[in-house]
């Protein structure tokens, strides 16, 4: 059982507070109703930290345009008003009672309501409350705080009317449960599970904004064991769900089959995570279930490569930005590179090392590593390669450019490239030192060959 906090200012950074409160002063000293609403109550009562109030009221859009002099309407015809005050912006959204979904994300048409009216067309009870931030007092319609200190995912109402209203709900709910470390209510359970399907209707781009929100904090490992036992999984993303089962060689995984080695990882990483690091995670092996074979032991050979490339796919399909796509692409691929870094040439490796995200290369091979057989050799050898051979040694200035070469009597074309990249090789291998030692290599390579 959970141990609900008083609701106090102090859990509020002050500004933002004393910012919302005014927004509520001058709405009350109207004669309106206006609270504190939905999660900034619910995280403040669980003493986390809140990044933004939202405010309901009962002044209608044109009320609260009188009222204020910088605002944004962004939804009036649904009663929903940015006002920004003293450096902060807030949502303020007038009481309303929800008609029909027919798209089954946004409502048909609304009706303006009531402080009760509004609570239960909510999603789940513990987003149902309200707070009076001038009387100082918590208002609750809905069952929410008695969740709150149960540790309860409960839908307000019918679940399957939650979830068949919004379909969007359902990704939420499992994101609340992963998050708070809460259990979700049996009715509530077994209407995700049934309406797990409706998500085929949903917008990619609002499916991958709440996946990303589920993996980068803490709880992911949660969620992603509550997509795969509610059926989301094989709706959204077929090819993770595909994972689960895939066997692996017990003397490298212990841990167990690729769904649970993907799912230890997220455990085991430092939150928050960045995008493109917890897509990596969930993908680098992604192409274990098509590369499986069994010889003398169970293989995946060509994994990373093959799933780089499905990576990609799945990134495209999910609306996710060209260049977060070609970095996971590029941590998907690479992922195995690690087990090769002792044997690499110098030029090889300084290469390596210098590369673009470099530190989201390394923590994917750190967490693969301890996902599985826990051997952090090669992490702990490319950390103290990147020490000794410093940012001067890894790149250091080219010894040569075009116009040396022209200056040689070369012709500019393709092979400039090539011959160039020739030099540095030499240069990172420590081969040439000098400009002088550079030109005399070209020359005897390149113009006047043996």
């Amino acid at each position: 059982m959970n141990q609900i906090a008083i609701f106090h200012p102090s859990w509020i950074e002050p500004a933002l507070y004393q910012a919302a409160q005014l927004i509520v002063s001058r709405l009350q000293a109207q004669d309106h109703t206006a609270y504190f609403a939905g999660g900034c109550v619910r995280d403040t009562l669980l003493r986390r930290p809140v990044q933004d109030i939202d405010i309901a009221t009962d002044a209608r859009p044109a009320q609260i345009e009188a009222l204020f002099d910088d605002f944004t309407p962004v939804g009036a015809h649904f009663g929903v008003m940015l006002v920004r005050e003293q450096g902060f912006q807030f949502e303020v959204a007038t009481f309303r009672t929800d008609l029909g979904y027919s798209d089954g994300r946004h409502p048909d048409d609304i009706i303006f309501s009531c402080p009760r009216e509004d609570a239960r067309r909510r999603d789940f009870t513990i987003n149902g409350l309200f707070y009076d931030p001038l009387e100082q007092r918590l208002i609750d319609h809905v069952g929410g705080v008695n969740d709150l200190k149960h540790g309860i995912v409960r839908a307000i109402g019918d679940p399957a009317v939650r979830f068949r209203e919004d379909h969007l709900r359902l990704l939420r709910g499992i994101r609340f449960a992963a998050a708070l470390d809460f259990d979700i209510e049996k009715s509530t359970w077994t209407a995700m599970v049934r309406e797990a399907p409706s998500l085929s209707r949903i917008a990619r781009e609002r499916i991958t904004t709440e996946l990303v929100r589920m993996l980068t904090l803490p709880g992911a490992q949660t969620a992603l064991t509550l997509l795969a036992k509610s059926g989301i999984l094989e709706e959204i993303l077929p090819e993770i769900n595909a994972l689960r089962g895939v066997l692996q060689p017990a003397r490298f995984h212990p841990e167990g089959d690729v769904f649970t080695h993907t799912r230890l990882m997220f455990e085991l990483a430092s939150y928050p995570l960045s995008e493109s690091l917890a897509m990596a995670i969930l993908l680098h092996d992604i192409g274990k279930p098509a590369t499986f074979r069994l010889r003398e032991r169970i293989r995946f050979d060509g994994h990373p490569e093959y799933g780089a490339r499905l990576a990609r796919t799945i990134l495209r399909r999910m609306k996710f930005s060209r260049d977060t796509a070609q970095l996971v692409e590029k941590l998907v691929n690479d992922h195995l590179r690690f087990m090769n870094v002792p044997d690499m040439r110098p030029a090889t490796l300084k290469r390596f090392l210098r590369q673009e995200h470099f530190d989201l290369h390394l923590e994917l091979h750190r967490l693969d590593c301890l996902a599985s057989h826990r051997d952090l050799r090669h992490y702990d050898f490319c950390r103290r390669k990147l020490r000794e051979f410093g940012r001067e040694r890894l790149a250091p200035p080219p010894l040569l450019n075009g116009n040396d070469l022209i200056r040689l009597g070369l012709k500019p074309g393709p092979r400039f490239a090539v011959i160039l990249a020739d030099v540095e090789s030499q240069q990172l291998d420590n081969a040439l030192s000098s400009r002088e030692e550079a030109l005399r290599y070209v020359r005897e390579k390149y113009i006047d060959p043996i």
